[in-house]
């Protein structure tokens, strides 16, 4: 009988770690493992019907609340006897570690996030301080006592966790996250052009695009400041910013209209195509100011498109400054401004790393090889021994 590993994760929404655990699920199955995902709750936009309509055993937790949330997944994982409970997000590390309390079934939290790092406790107007105080001391409390191990996207995550929640090192494994080459598909001008005149975009249009929610993380704001720089240059530039709205949403929209950007600036809002905007876009731009790993720079990175993205301990892991993109300083407009401009004039360049990129994908982060690493982990927690290489 195969192994049953059990996903728990808030949704399949549109977004980084939702879109890994999908691409995660085919090579698990294909290895003998029974992946069966479980949800907090159901997306109106994302990835639900992907996983429902590849044969995956997909639920959802009907309750709404953290007690019947708890007592509905201890009811789950003891009918579905899982060889482990795999949690991914704050909600589901919770419901995730105390459903498992005091039952046979191992815990590993994936933590996706550099979430405690001051750059977003002090910068972010639409957080509590005192609210981020209190998830980080029940985060670290239920991950000190409730957690077998812990997977990390990243090694900048693994050290940001280690000092925020207090975890010892030895039980963090750090596994870059991966990307199915196959879906992203190649970059050649057939399909460009197809994509560009879906979009009503001409081909002398240098294309810009960014893909993220809109959140105050993703810095998008700061993007359409620096494009508006470069535009006065270059006229033939365009940028667009495809992903769901969120927090930033009117500050964008406000952004827009106030730099009477709405002409070189368009909002494209959730999409289920971003492998065909990769092929279309001449530039892919990254402007965050904390991440994880970014999961958005992966599916550039395999797309081989050219990238300027923040210089981020995390986007170092996945970029080599210079030889995959341009880091800049994270939040700088005029410097942004002056990488994207680089880019429009540097042909080069741009030639160079579309190679360069699909290259350090293939050999990094392709799905196969993050898949074996999460499969090694897992069967190393089952076994009691974890002996992968930190």
């Amino acid at each position: 009988m195969p192994d049953r590993y059990l996903f728990l994760i808030n949704s399949l929404a549109q977004g980084g770690a939702e879109r890994s655990l999908v691409e995660m699920l085919g090579p698990l199955r294909d290895s003998g493992v029974e992946p069966v995902v479980v949800c907090l709750q159901r997306s109106a936009v994302g990835f639900e019907d992907e996983v429902d309509c590849s044969g995956f055993d997909l639920r959802f937790l009907s309750a709404r609340r953290l007690p019947g949330r708890v007592v509905e997944m201890r009811r789950l994982i003891r009918e579905l006897e899982p060889a482990l409970v795999h949690t991914t997000l704050f909600d589901s590390d919770l419901v995730g570690r105390l459903a498992a309390a005091g039952l046979r079934t191992p815990v590993v939290t994936t933590l996706a996030n550099t979430t405690y790092e001051k750059e977003r406790i002090e910068g972010d107007a639409n957080l509590s301080k005192w609210k981020v105080e209190i998830v980080r001391f029940v985060d670290g409390m239920t991950a000190r006592h409730l957690t077998d191990h812990f997977h990390a996207v990243s090694h900048a995550v693994k050290e940001s966790s280690v000092r925020a929640l207090g975890i010892e090192p030895d039980l963090v494994t750090v596994v870059h996250r991966g990307r199915d080459i196959g879906r992203l598909g190649s970059r050649d001008e057939a399909r460009r052009a197809q994509v560009r005149a879906g979009l009503g975009i001409g081909d002398d249009v240098f294309l810009v695009l960014n893909v993220g929610r809109h959140e105050f993380q993703k810095n998008q704001v700061g993007l359409i400041r620096a494009l508006r720089v470069v535009a006065a240059e270059h006229a033939h530039v365009r940028l667009l910013i495809a992903g769901r709205e969120g927090n930033a949403t009117e500050a964008l929209e406000s952004e827009i209209v106030s730099e009477q950007m709405d002409s070189k600036v368009t909002l494209l809002g959730h999409r289920s195509d971003i492998p065909d905007l990769l092929a279309a876009a001449d530039l892919f731009v990254f402007p965050s100011l904390w991440e994880g790993l970014g999961g958005a720079v992966l599916e550039a990175l395999g797309a081989g498109i050219p990238i300027v993205a923040s210089d981020l301990p995390a986007i170092r892991e996945v970029l080599v400054d210079g030889g995959n993109g341009i880091l800049v300083e994270p939040g700088d407009v005029p410097a942004l401004a002056a990488a994207v401009e680089r880019m429009i004039t540097d042909s080069e360049m741009r030639d160079a790393l579309v190679g360069n990129n699909r290259d350090r994908f293939i050999e990094m982060f392709g799905i196969e090889e993050a898949s074996r690493g999460m499969l090694r982990l897992f069967q190393s927690v089952n076994s009691g021994d974890i002996s992968i290489q930190q």
